[in-house]
């Protein structure tokens, strides 16, 4: 992948991160076993928007400052 496509990623990453004010999204946590009983367990993790802003200034930046070729 080169600079340009990683820029446009992370300019729409950026964008969704904003545009829903942070994304929560919840992954599955370690089983547990109380007394016989089998729970499984999640855990919810939360992309901030300042995160969002940081992946669209960054992809700004690195649409900008990448190398151009004739």
């Amino acid at each position: 992948m080169n600079s340009k496509t990683i820029a446009l990623v992370l300019i729409a990453l950026g964008i969704v991160v904003l545009a829903y004010s942070g994304i929560t999204y919840t992954t599955r946590g370690k089983p547990v076993n109380i007394l016989g009983a089998h729970i499984e367990t999640t855990q919810s993790h939360f992309i901030p928007p300042v995160a969002g802003a940081l992946m669209l200034a960054g992809g700004i930046v690195l649409l900008v400052v990448s190398p151009q070729r004739a």
